[in-house]
This record gives structure tokens, sequence and C-alpha cells, in this order.
């Protein structure tokens, strides 16, 4: 949700009794609504009408749970509850950001089919039923895509930190008072 310079972000003000108001439209919302702002691009922002507190994110992650629980969740919980390990551990703002990128990548790739698609025949737009039809036949191809995507991901990570354990290493063995791993100091 990014903000331009015609049209100013979006406030709502969320009040004590948990309601929504969006004062752009001077209405009362719903979590419904805020979820289709979400689904149209629209930059808001989310405050409490008291203190000012900025609730965005405590809305997002409320549409979520709503989304997780009614219909075919996207999460499972065995990747809920490496997602909340995280939470605490040295490697949590890595995460976010590793997160963050694949999910801009897979952004970026489901564009790009669209446009290709489009391409393909002769420009013509396809509504929501025709975009299913399409994602279903191409499934197993797109799994298969991702996985060899994560596949190489991980492989390349490992390749970066083992590189960054060799200068490490070669840059501490200049120190003298650094001991070589497994070896003695002189």
């Amino acid at each position: 949700m990014q903000n331009t310079p015609e049209t100013p972000q979006r406030l709502i003000k969320k009040y004590p009794n948990r309601r929504l108001y969006d004062t752009r439209t001077s209405m009362y919302i719903t979590l419904a609504d805020v979820k289709q702002l979400v689904l149209d691009n629209e930059s808001f922002h989310v405050v409490d009408a008291k203190s000012n507190e900025d609730l965005t994110r405590s809305i997002l992650l409320q549409i979520i749970l709503e989304e997780e629980t009614g219909g075919v969740p996207m999460f499972s919980s065995a990747a809920l509850s490496q997602i909340i390990r995280f939470y605490g551990h040295a490697m949590q703002g890595v995460m976010g950001s590793y997160l963050e990128k694949n999910i801009q990548a897979f952004m970026e790739i489901q564009n790009r089919m669209a446009e290709q698609s489009q391409n393909l025949y002769g420009g013509t737009q396809f509504g929501p039923e025709a975009w299913a039809q399409f994602m279903n036949v191409q499934t197993p191809m797109m799994q298969n895509m991702m996985n060899n995507y994560i596949e190489q991901s991980k492989n390349l990570f490992v390749q970066m930190q083992d590189q960054l354990q060799d200068q490490t290493r070669n840059m501490m063995a200049t120190f003298p008072f650094a001991k070589p791993p497994g070896g003695k100091s002189e």
C-alpha cells in the first residue's frame, strides 16, 4: 500500500467500542470494508482514536486471522509454528524481510503470467473464473517452479553463508588474540 502524491493516505480511526471510522467517507466501516481497501490497493492508516497509536498492522493481522479461520487456510499449522519460532530469534528481522521479498517475487511472477496470458490471447482480459481455471491447470507447474526457486535460494544462501564464514575466519586470523578453530593459540 503505497501513498501517492495525488491521493493522501486514507485515515481510519478505531474507537474504544471497536468500531472503525473512515475519515474520508465520514462513515463507520467493517473489517470486510478494510479488506476491500487492501484488495483495491488503497493506501490507508488505522489509528486509535484516543491515543493516535498506529493499529494498521493489528487490523491487517485481524483480517488474516479471519481469512485463515474461514474457507481454505493459506498457512499450515507447521508453517505457523515455524513463523512463531522466529519471534525473539536472532534471525527474526531476516525472516520478515525474506518473506516480504518472496511475496513480492511471487506477485511479480503472477503479474507477468497475467501479462503473458493477455498477449497470448490477443489482449483479452481474463475474468476471475477463467483465471481460476487457468491457475488450476497451472498449479502443479507453478508449485514445481516455486519449489525449484526455493531450493536455488536455499543453495545460494548456504554458499553465501560459507563465504562469509571463510571471510570472517580469514579476518579474525590476523588478530593476535584469535585462536583458529581446532587449533592452538601461539
